[in-house]
């Protein structure tokens, strides 16, 4: 089989004429996209609130529920495909309803975090506000995938995966939440990464539109489409280049906090000084360092500085504070008293678990005993099995601790003899509640 024989076979898998949609449809479906008004509208406030509720309770789940249902896909898919076939109408058509359904977010949004009691920035909203050349990658590579489950007939779920991959509801809501907090960078932020989202899902539409030749449904000469496509690259330029910046610097933080751990990790134990804790500051980078033990000298804390070099960590500021000092007549007493305290406190819990654990081994050998002495009288009991439970009843509350005891005989007992038994394990087991089986 030769070389081209086998990559046709291969592009065969790829080939995505077998599945489309017709032409046509794949317009009527993106036209009816791009509409808010009625139950878009209605949809897009109500997923708004529901994304905001997740943000501001941090939670990942109803975070997750907003994106499926949110519309916002439609109007960038609609301007993309439009891009692609030079439909000036039908992109005034896509920007206009996109740029109402931006405004009526950031009005939900922005007026429930104004009413929200909450005010507290979680992890969800902060992760909204420093976008990088990742989110790039993620909104082109979902665009991609949504612009191809639309045109073709084997949609699947592949559509409310894009909504979530993509992202598009938290970023304008903790936009939001900027707003209505005053906090200019969080609206900034979130903001940038939402035209990230946007842009290159639009990107992503365009190019599936031309590589699938959708038809071109106005007349347009070449030199206004070059225009249009430097107008499409510079844009690309202008939203790509900072995210890449930041992206740089979220590799270099990454890298930052990877050296700071191994040089935490080597410094935690210094003649003598025991590392009590720390803070990385990966931003301004610095490292705060808190130690217990013997003072510190200016020369220990110029070489634990020093120290630092060997891990890469030459441009970093790091602080050593005196956290318990022995040393210092000062407060020497007022540590070691607490100390003291602390350790009494642990003896006397240690003990109490200890004779918790001594009384549960001891009740395994418990059974020997009785069995021992019960036989010296009634030989004929072979067998003796002693466990404690606890009795729950409809009646009371709380549970009740039970006695069981199992007895295992060869030959008869009568009735009395049964009872001096049950009579003389209660009183040598000091309990009233024992319950005695025969078997």
């Amino acid at each position: 089989m030769g070389a081209k024989s086998v990559i046709r076979k291969v592009l065969h898998f790829f080939n995505l004429e077998s599945e489309l949609e017709e032409q046509d449809s794949v317009y009527e479906e993106i036209k009816k996209g791009i509409i808010f008004k009625g139950t878009n509208l209605w949809i897009l406030i109500f997923a708004i609130i529901i994304a905001s509720i997740g943000l501001n309770m941090n939670s990942t789940a109803v975070i997750i529920g907003a994106m499926l249902i949110s519309p916002l896909m439609g109007p960038i898919n609609g301007m993309g495909y439009s891009i692609a076939t030079y439909d000036f109408e039908l992109f005034k058509r896509s920007l206009k309803n996109f740029a109402f359904a931006i405004i009526s977010s950031l009005v939900a949004s922005t007026a429930y975090f104004a009413l929200s009691p909450i005010s507290t920035a979680h992890s969800e909203l902060l992760a909204r506000t420093s976008p990088t050349i990742y989110d790039v990658l993620i909104a082109l590579f979902g665009g991609l995938a949504g612009i191809v489950a639309i045109s073709s007939r084997q949609k699947g779920n592949v559509i409310p995966g894009v909504a979530i991959a993509t992202a598009l509801m938290p970023p304008l809501c903790t936009a939001g939440y900027g707003i209505a907090t005053g906090q200019l960078d969080f609206f900034l932020g979130a903001f940038y990464l939402f035209t990230i989202n946007t842009i290159f899902i639009a990107i992503a539409s365009v190019w599936i539109s031309q590589l699938l030749n959708f038809p071109i449904r106005t007349i347009i000469d070449e030199k206004k489409k070059k225009h249009i496509n430097r107008i499409i690259t510079l844009i690309i330029s202008i939203v790509l280049l900072p995210s890449i910046f930041f992206g740089y610097k979220l590799v270099k933080q990454e890298e930052f906090i990877q050296k700071t751990n191994q040089y935490i990790s080597g410094i935690s134990n210094f003649e003598g000084n025991y590392l009590l804790n720390h803070k990385i500051d990966e931003k301004s980078h610095e490292i705060t360092l808190v130690y217990g033990g013997t003072s510190l000298s200016d020369e220990q804390k110029d070489a634990i500085i020093m120290k630092a070099k060997d891990f890469g960590l030459e441009e970093t500021i790091i602080h050593i504070e005196q956290g318990i000092s022995l040393g210092n007549k000062d407060n020497e007493k007022g540590e070691l008293f607490r100390l003291k305290e602390e350790i009494i406190t642990l003896n006397s819990t240690l003990k109490k678990k200890k004779a918790t654990l001594d009384s549960i081994q001891n009740s395994h050998q418990t059974g020997q005993v009785l069995l021992n002495e019960i036989q010296t009288i009634y030989p004929q009991i072979k067998n003796c099995s002693y466990s404690k439970t606890y009795t729950y009843s409809e009646k009371h509350a709380s549970p009740t601790s039970t006695t069981i005891i199992v007895l295992t005989t060869k030959g008869s007992i009568t009735v009395s003899e049964k009872a001096k038994i049950n009579n003389w394990l209660k009183k040598r087991l000091n309990n009233e509640a024992v319950k005695v089986f025969y078997e």
